[in-house]
């Protein structure tokens, strides 16, 4: 059976300290071979999907799975990092690369699961065009999802960015805005709390998911799923790619099974990426 915790940032942060977990990991992170794999997750859908592997498929494959639920889009790398966790399961590629870069981290893809669309959503308005002059939208404040929610927006013709912008786009790349839209850049766990107080907002699909939105149906507006580059991914520490028990989860979370698991209970607004 699968063991769920969820922790804060500050309590993983105070037991890899206490337990003095260096980069090349614990008994229960990535040295460990023949111990359980660790994978932290965010609740929605990665944790679930994980504990529909753990509770129907894991035991057969002989892999003990455990995971650690997190709510912030930072710690699950860094416990990857430090080793007190053997694997993570929640980001896209061009987050990773951001990230990587600016925390001089390790952490490589291994495979990818799935595609949560980016959605525009509003308590206010039922279609994009209804959007009034000087609206407010609230976009998340990471460099990588923010880019993404501008093209979202561009996607949808309420801007035009500058040529040649790229996955760091910011409001300042904005090359016109006939709406005069305002932005209200916020934490993407905060984005869906944000609706009763803006006129839209661009909300992660795992945060839409979690707070009861249903992206195939609420959003007034959705990322296209062909030729995505943000498909979600099983990530670890580079060296670790070839951990035996890092292989089965990768087979496991490609499998027909977990397709199918992901087709029947997102229904569109978790899309399988093999």
């Amino acid at each position: 059976m699968r063991n769920t915790a969820k922790l804060t940032t500050a309590v993983l942060a105070a037991g890899a300290l206490a337990l003095g977990l260096s980069a090349c990991g614990s008994g229960n992170g990535s040295a460990d071979a023949d111990g359980p794999l660790i994978v932290a997750a965010s609740p929605t859908p990665h944790a679930e999907i994980l504990d529909f592997v753990s509770k129907n498929l894991a035991k057969k494959a002989g892999l003990d799975l455990q995971v650690k639920e997190f709510t912030d889009y930072i710690t699950p790398n860094t416990a990857t990092e430090n080793g007190s966790v053997g694997a993570n399961y929640f980001q896209n590629q061009p987050y990773l690369d951001d990230f990587n870069k600016k925390r001089g981290t390790h952490i490589v893809p291994v495979v990818t699961v799935h595609l949560e669309p980016l959605g525009l959503y509003s308590h206010k308005v039922k279609k994009v065009d209804d959007l009034k002059s000087g609206a407010t939208v609230a976009v998340p404040n990471d460099a990588v999802n923010e880019a993404r929610a501008l093209k979202l927006l561009a996607a949808n013709k309420l801007i035009t960015l500058k040529d040649g912008v790229g996955s760091e786009a910011t409001p300042a790349d904005i090359a016109k805005n006939p709406k005069n839209l305002q932005f209200k850049e916020v934490e993407a766990a905060q984005t869906p709390r944000s609706l009763d107080d803006v006129d839209a907002a661009v909300v992660n699909g795992n945060y839409a998911i979690s707070s009861g939105l249903k992206p195939a149906k609420d959003a007034i507006a959705l990322e296209s799923a062909k030729n995505s580059p943000y498909g979600n991914f099983l990530a670890v520490k580079k060296g670790d790619e070839n951990d035996p028990r890092v292989k089965k989860l990768a087979k496991l979370l490609t499998s027909p099974e977990v397709k199918k698991f992901i087709e029947d209970k997102y229904q569109g607004s978790v899309i399988p990426s093999f």
